[in-house]
């Protein structure tokens, strides 16, 4: 019996809101590291390939480190998930980095997804186990800066998801026993920025690109079947303008392609193990080739999001955004809208969903960000 299996994978998928009516979405293993962790970018659309530098760019963009102005900060997030469907689920960021000299940076993370407790039921609605999945995910990273305008950084992230902690095969009944999964994956990224002069001003433009998830596929059956992990491509642009000394207004673009074979509509046995035995690479390719619907159904992978914030001092800051997926890939589409107060050496962003589409769990999720200037608290105390 799989029942175990059955029913954490249904909640797996639905926490990664790829529940659409189309027969064809693209679902992966680990959906947790595609959920933006921090308030800022969750604030502005889900946006943050390009945009200006801050504490949490390990998810966006590392790359973007260099640019940073302090030597060394620290942030730690914390986002209630799919608060309409449960009230257990819940994502926790910690990240961080510390700049070497001007022109290099390391930069850490730690992802802790609890998808809360599912009690198992037999067919007379008797309880037999409790599960209590979870996944983590650590990367390091290191950033270079390879000119006065531009740098790129390399990502190393090892995951860990376990679906059946909590339970085994003695309490389900099963022969077939359910294993943690366990990948490695590496990021590339790239950074690009340059003064823009508009009607006498000097503002900012920003080209930001990250290849995230590159790895080995996952697997919870003793490699008897895998799963691929959401490897993703984001593209980003980003324009910052100053409009006088204490005004400043920001407006970015990104865009997203997971780099995942889209599977046959209606497939054979054959095409299904065809589909599992892929490599991860060929994976990739196959992910701008093979689409049932042809190229109209590949531009319908792309997702979109655009993102505006408003500084004041660099203290007071209001944020908006919309993001968007095809109706037929996972039907995500929403507003968001977010705030952020910065004080000496700590910054504290909130951010709010605000979806377009009623069936969305999406809806009125928050996200809490807490940030601090490591070096600025050093200099503060001496």
């Amino acid at each position: 019996m799989k029942k175990n299996f059955l029913a954490l994978f249904i909640l797996l998928a639905l926490s990664a809101s790829i529940f659409a009516e189309d027969p064809n979405p693209i679902v992966t293993a680990v959906p947790s590291l595609s959920i933006a962790p921090d308030a800022r970018g969750g604030g502005m659309g889900d946006v943050g390939a390009a945009t200006t530098p801050d504490v949490n760019s390990q998810y966006w963009n590392p790359a973007k480190y260099v640019f940073m102005e302090s030597e060394t900060g620290v942030s730690i997030s914390y986002t209630p998930w799919l608060r309409k469907l449960v009230s257990d689920i819940d994502l926790s960021y910690l990240a961080g980095y510390y700049k070497f000299d001007q022109r290099s940076a390391i930069s850490a993370s730690l992802r802790y997804f609890s998808l809360g407790q599912i009690i198992l039921t037999d067919q007379l609605g008797n309880e037999f186990a409790k599960a209590q999945p979870n996944e983590y995910a650590f990367d390091v990273a290191y950033s270079r800066m390879l000119s006065d305008k531009f740098s790129a950084a390399a990502t190393l992230r090892l995951i860990y998801s376990d679906l059946n902690n909590g339970i085994n095969s003695s309490q389900t009944g099963s022969s077939s026993e359910m294993y943690p999964g366990f990948s490695v994956a590496a990021d590339v990224s790239a950074y690009y920025r340059t003064p823009i002069a508009v009607q006498g001003t000097e503002g900012t433009l920003g080209l930001g690109l990250n290849i995230s998830n590159i790895g080995a596929k996952i697997s919870y059956d003793a490699n008897a079947t895998s799963n691929f992990i959401p490897t993703n491509l984001r593209l980003g642009g980003s324009f910052d303008y100053p409009i006088d000394n204490y005004n400043k207004i920001s407006v970015s673009l990104d865009l997203n392609k997971l780099l995942v074979p889209t599977p046959k509509l209606n497939p054979t046995a054959q095409d299904i193990a065809d589909y599992n035995n892929m490599s991860p690479l060929t994976g990739i390719f196959n992910s701008f080739s093979y689409a049932p619907g042809g190229a109209t159904e590949k531009l319908q992978e792309i997702m979109w999001s655009v993102g505006a914030e408003y500084a004041y001092n660099n203290q007071f800051f209001v944020r908006g955004g919309y993001f968007n997926e095809s109706q037929f890939k996972g039907n995500r589409k929403y507003f968001t809208a977010g705030a952020g107060f910065k004080l000496n050496v700590f910054q504290l962003d909130a951010s709010y969903v605000i979806s377009t589409s009623q069936t969305n769990p999406l809806d009125q999720t928050l996200r809490f960000s807490l940030s601090f200037d490591l070096y600025g608290l050093k200099n503060l105390v001496k």
